[in-house]
């Protein structure tokens, strides 16, 4: 019954955006009441919502990409622990089968009259949008290391399906030297991944009897290890414990791997010095951006640096009221993670519901977010926080505080959270459980 109210009222709004904003560029586009731009995290989860309460033929996603990846599982990956076989699921399995999915890109938009083209030159036409496109790895914007990565077996990175299988073997293979795991001076996803493999690698150099020949150092582009205070005191601990140099305030921009050096932009300089290291090892989380076609849309649909411009709470575009957005695409100010788009889905797809049947929308997005900040083959600081950068934790005791039940949440649990329940749009984030474990003493 629910569902039928929802078409009822989509048809009844749908009528209306026709009549206000049909133009001759819609006569030769397929038409669908709710266009998705994205088969990631945030695409997947609100296509299966959606397709749900409006019905088959009613949901395009639009999505090149022939497998759906599970990336978070990449630190594992490249520290061995799993494969990038058990990260993947093929995309057509994953989508409902009442969505159509359009294999292609999206290449322009043209919100002031409700179209997106894609790449093979086919055009839709829509009621509602919702873009989830995630956001772009710019390997080539750092001189050198496309090439480095091709060619030296010991660059590698954990942001590319192809390059994390390089990673635990040049672990394995690693007797000794500097080691190198960089932050670019960008937006990044899953700010916690390029610290997590380091902790990794140093737990497994330890353990094979190599960790006193090693020199491990942290260059990141920040100045501070870990955005929230409670989590970067515990990790500054950490790094302190294990001998982790950490420079603060550059950033890698060249890769000489004939020679095996990395150079870095110091970001407080203000003459533009550079400082030079020899690498043995070196990990790279690449410079990264708001996908070229949002960045080069017509209309004001982005914001100065290129992501999508919603309001932070109802996920509703700034400019254009058919249009939302979620997860890494997104100007939203909070971590771009898995986690906080488990948060987003839910809330933006009762926003979306609510403009349907011609209503304000009244969700709001605290901002969760969550980064299982590995720390070993065994321990992980399970960090939740929110817009503000404070702490929103789930369970009843200090997830700042290094525990093997948060390392087998990571590991274990939530892949089977994300493939059975998230990608379903049956998971809306941990807000139930956390207020439930706090008696209802959590926001």
């Amino acid at each position: 019954m629910y569902g039928i109210c929802v078409k009822s009222s989509s048809r009844a709004l749908t009528n209306n955006i026709r009549r206000e904003f049909s133009t001759t560029a819609t006569k030769d586009a397929k038409h669908y009441p709710l266009v998705i731009i994205g088969g990631g995290a945030g695409g997947c989860s609100v296509a299966s919502r959606a397709a749900r309460a409006l019905g088959a033929g009613k949901v395009a996603v639009v999505e090149p990409a022939k497998n759906h990846y599970y990336q978070p599982m990449w630190t594992l990956v490249g520290a061995g622990i799993k494969t990038v076989d058990q990260s993947a699921m093929p995309m057509e399995s994953i989508l409902p089968k009442q969505c159509d999915l359009h294999k292609y890109k999206a290449v322009e938009f043209d919100p002031q009259n409700n179209t997106v083209t894609l790449s093979n030159g086919e055009q839709l036409a829509y009621d509602y949008m919702v873009v989830g496109m995630g956001i772009q790895i710019n390997y080539d914007k750092i001189k050198g290391l496309v090439e480095a990565l091709q060619q030296d077996p010991m660059v590698v990175s954990n942001y590319n399906k192809d390059y994390v299988l390089k990673t635990f073997p040049a672990i394995k293979s690693f007797k000794g030297g500097n080691a190198i795991f960089t932050f670019p001076n960008t937006p990044i996803k899953c700010a916690g991944a390029p610290q997590k493999i380091m902790y990794l690698a140093e737990d497994y150099w330890r353990k094979h009897g190599v960790r006193d020949k090693v020199n491990i150092s942290y260059n990141t582009s920040l100045p501070v290890i870990f955005g929230v205070k409670k989590y970067a005191a515990r990790l500054m601990e950490i790094v302190k414990k294990r001998n982790i140099n950490v420079n603060f305030r550059q950033n890698l921009v060249q890769v000489d791997h004939h020679n095996r050096k990395a150079v870095f932009q110091l970001l407080d300089s203000e003459k533009g010095e550079t400082e030079t290291y020899d690498y043995d090892f070196l990990h790279v989380s690449p410079p990264m951006s708001a996908p070229e076609p949002l960045k080069n849309s017509k209309a004001s649909m982005v914001d100065a640096a290129g992501f999508l411009d919603v309001h932070k709470e109802t996920l509703q575009h700034k400019t254009f009221p058919n249009i939302f957005g979620i997860g890494d695409c997104t100007n939203v100010p909070t971590s771009k993670t898995a986690a906080a788009v488990a948060c987003q889905n839910r809330i933006l797809f009762k926003n979306l519901q609510s403009v349907m049947s011609g209503q304000a929308p009244k969700s709001l997005y605290d901002g969760y977010t969550s980064c299982p900040l590995i720390t070993s083959y065994s321990k992980c600081i399970l960090a939740e926080f929110d817009f503000d950068g404070q702490p929103l934790e789930t369970f009843p005791f200090d997830q700042g505080k290094e525990r093997r039940s948060m390392y087998h949440m990571k590991k274990d649990c939530m892949p089977q959270l994300y493939w059975s329940m998230m990608m379903k749009g049956r998971w809306a984030g941990p807000k139930i459980f956390r207020k439930s474990m706090h008696l209802g003493m959590s926001r």
